[in-house]
């Protein structure tokens, strides 16, 4: 699945939780534990690949008790925790990497100007500033 926004490929077998400020970093969560136990639970029972898990706010990881069978999956190598700083260390994962992360935020850039753009034209007033009618409405000369 892609970004909607950037139209780049996004990992699905990665759960995201947390909260992002206006500089880009990471804020903790409550009930960490719980939301890294249950998509665990969902990926077991839909079958473990070895390639799935969670991402997580890096300040969370000191309130991390998990139950014993999820550390026995990460330590096998079954399932995944990764910890993030800022939102650019998320979309590393969630993406090819570094430079990806690049070509995300470019991407996202463009996007926006270009919707910036359509919504200017979208409400600029036609026709040498006169606005055209409404419907039912009649147009005066």
């Amino acid at each position: 699945m892609n970004s909607r926004l950037a139209n780049v490929p996004l990992r699905q077998d990665i759960a995201v939780t947390g909260s992002v400020n206006q500089w880009g970093e990471i804020q903790a969560i409550g009930g960490v534990n719980e939301k890294i136990e249950g998509f665990y639970d969902i990926c077991r029972v839909l079958g473990l690949t070895g390639s799935q898990g969670v991402i997580i706010p890096q300040s969370n990881v000191r309130h991390l008790v998990l139950r014993r069978d999820v550390i026995d999956a990460v330590a096998a190598g079954r399932f995944h925790i990764y910890t993030v700083r800022t939102i650019d260390e998320g979309l590393e994962i969630l993406t090819a990497g570094p430079a990806s992360v690049e070509s995300i935020n470019e991407a996202v850039a463009r996007r926006l100007k270009e919707l910036a753009i359509g919504l200017k034209q979208f409400a600029a007033p036609a026709h040498n500033g006169a606005m055209e009618p409404k419907e039912g409405e009649e147009k005066h000369e």
